[in-house]
């Protein structure tokens, strides 16, 4: 075979076997021994039925329920806390005794006392998963204190609310049923944008319309806002005494993450120390002491310009011999 610097001439075949030219096996040879690939296997194949089609008719939901109702009284303790605690895991939102009980078919009474049981198991510091009461009803969360490592895992960024929308959710949540002139006369600024980014969050929702000139909306909270701030129902709402009456540990986290000077720590420690105490009881009675030396100083001090100035207004006496002024 001729070939030119560059290769073969177009007007030239190259033999198989040879570089740019075909391959010794034909493509027929070649997929005889490989096989089809894995993609064009099960391209012209119709999926098969794997279900089975079951020609029970649908149960009647009144007589399966009896039937679980039935079944359900033949349940020990131990069984019962399980069967609410594998329904309680696999909910998606708080359930109420009433949901469990047309869930399980267990009694009322049961079902409270297996809640309890269970709270004491899946409580905040002991396990990882706590069993809360939030929004009228019962939910498994994290621990509270083990978010930081769980939002790592899931790689979320924890969930704040702005300044003007934790207010205005404040004034909602207490004042509530509210309408948007009484936010905004508390506020003092227009809150239209917050109250529809609150209600787009669905932690704020329209309860009606007040009857007067314009009937203005009435605004109020949600169940997810209950669930959203891990609130039993809106009595649970922390009252102003309770933010006043702040725990021992409130005070040291208060003191520690809000105060911004360094020269603040710990003084909720020394005001709790018993000689600190006492050390201060000392100092207040030596100052009292001292400030009662420097008021009898001061009385005499006062006493002794008095009888001075006496003396040097009183006019002299004359001498002898001597008479004195004449009045006329």
């Amino acid at each position: 075979m001729t070939t030119g610097r560059n290769g073969p001439r177009d007007d030239e075949t190259p033999e198989p076997g040879t570089p740019g030219g075909p391959g010794p096996f034909s493509e027929d040879e070649i997929a005889a021994v490989t096989g089809p690939g894995p993609a064009d296997e099960l391209d012209e194949l119709e999926a098969a039925a794997i279900e089975e089609d079951s020609d029970d008719a649908a149960p009647d939901l009144q007589t399966s329920f009896e039937k679980l109702v039935t079944k359900s009284r033949k349940l020990s303790p131990d069984r019962i806390r399980t069967v609410i605690e594998s329904v309680l895991f696999v909910a998606e939102r708080p359930l109420s005794v009433d949901e469990l009980y047309l869930a399980t078919g267990i009694e009322r009474e049961l079902i409270a006392e297996a809640l309890n049981q269970l709270s004491g198991i899946h409580r905040d510091g002991i396990s990882g998963i706590v069993l809360f009461e939030v929004a009228g009803g019962w939910q498994f969360r994290t621990d509270p204190h083990s978010g930081e490592y769980v939002r790592r895992y899931l790689r979320v960024k924890p969930q704040r609310l702005t300044r003007a929308a934790v207010e205005t959710l404040a004034i909602i949540a207490y004042r509530q049923p509210v309408t948007r002139p009484e936010i905004e006369d508390i506020r003092g600024v227009d809150c239209g944008a917050v109250i529809k980014a609150l209600m787009d969050r669905k932690l704020v929702k329209i309860l009606g319309k007040r009857e007067e000139v314009g009937r203005p909306i009435l605004y109020g909270t949600t169940r997810e806002f209950l669930e959203f701030f891990a609130l039993k129902d809106l009595s649970a709402l922390p009252t102003l005494r309770e933010f006043h009456e702040l725990t021992q540990e409130h005070r040291e986290i208060v003191e520690k993450e809000v105060q911004p000077a360094p020269k603040a720590e710990g003084t909720v420690d020394t005001l709790s120390d018993p000689g600190f105490t006492k050390r201060m009881e000392k100092n207040a009675a030596a100052s009292e002491a001292a400030l009662e030396e420097l008021e009898e100083a001061m009385q005499a001090a006062d006493r002794t310009q008095k009888v001075a100035s006496s003396v040097l207004d009183t006019p002299p006496k004359p001498a002898t011999g001597e008479e004195g002024p004449k009045p006329e």
